[in-house]
């Protein structure tokens, strides 16, 4: 079984069934796994008294061991279950586990239903569960914008960038893609305890989503089938302070015909950053509908994709 073939029976288990509720609740989900050993790492490694180098290298092994954790888990998965004649479906199951599509689609539509409805208190906290800036004074049209912002951003790193490392890696790359990704999130801030135990990690997400960023762009300026998706993302993606967060976001904005980005308020300071579409309208709860929508369409471009390489594969 190709890796593109694993990936595409993947993500059609993942679009219908998603993660079952109950085997969350028995086992927790695999994301939750490599959570528990990066910050059992972090709390013994990272000590405050070490200089900036030390705890620079000690991040550094941090990430190659959960690194190497996880694409040895999917290796031994992949090698134990490829003799099973139906182990293709088990490996499909736990790949499938690792991509965040349909979870992704429920958390940004839950915004959208708040804003529908004019409960602006329920909104913000539907889109507190997506970002990581302050979201108890945002206004509806911030609230929008927070939430397609999220849209573009996580159709790249928990979709896009998953099938793509799978399709070329099996479930040793998605596994390994994924530790990458849940170690960003967790220590690559640059903050006062992560800016250098973190560094390597962060700077590693920037290098395994960089292609998979510029691919999502290009499938949701697609899917637009708007020029001004494609011009603002070439104008606007560097912009971004991401080398990668940029260009679906600016992608989405030009589709959309808003501005994204711009102001925000992290810990209590405010982080300045420029306009993507500077000249678009401010976000409302339409267009939160309308970049689901939007995302949908990008999303079946991707399915297109993979099953053409499923088919030239079989053809060769």
């Amino acid at each position: 079984m190709s890796g593109a073939s694993l990936m595409l029976a993947a993500w059609i288990a993942e679009s219908l069934i998603g993660y079952p509720g109950w085997l969350n609740r028995r086992i927790r989900h695999p994301v939750v796994w490599l959570g528990t050993l990066i910050d059992r790492l972090d709390q013994a490694l990272n000590q405050p008294r070490l200089g900036r180098r030390p705890r620079y290298a000690l991040g550094m092994a941090t990430t190659l061991v959960t690194v190497a954790v996880a694409g040895g888990a999917g290796l031994a998965a992949a090698a134990s279950l490829s003799a099973s004649p139906l182990g293709w479906l088990a490996q499909a199951a736990i790949a499938s586990s690792l991509i965040a599509s349909r979870s992704l689609y429920a958390h940004v539509a839950a915004v959208a239903d708040a804003l529908e409805c004019e409960d602006l208190a329920g909104a913000r906290n539907a889109v507190a569960q997506i970002v990581g800036r302050e979201t108890k004074e945002l206004p509806a049209t911030a609230v929008a914008g927070a939430a397609l912002e999220s849209l573009a951003e996580n159709a790249s790193d928990g979709v896009i960038a998953p099938l793509m490392w799978g399709a070329l890696f099996g479930l040793p790359g998605l596994a390994a893609y994924k530790a990458v990704n849940t170690l960003d999130s967790m220590i690559g801030h640059r903050n006062q305890r992560h800016e250098a135990f973190g560094a390597f990690a962060a700077r590693l997400d920037d290098l395994a989503n960089w292609l998979p960023a510029r691919l999502t762009a290009l499938l949701l300026a697609s899917a637009s089938c708007q020029r001004q998706a494609f011009t603002v993302s070439c104008r606007d993606a560097r912009k971004h302070r991401s080398p990668n967060a940029g260009w679906p976001e600016s992608a989405a904005a030009g589709a959309l015909g808003v501005r994204l980005s711009g102001p925000r308020r992290y810990g209590g300071e405010i982080a300045l950053e420029p306009w993507l579409n500077a000249d678009g309208r401010d976000p409302a709860a339409a267009d939160v509908r309308r970049g689901l929508a939007l995302y949908l369409r990008a999303a079946g471009l991707a399915a297109l994709l993979l099953a053409d390489i499923v088919g030239l594969q079989r053809l060769l």
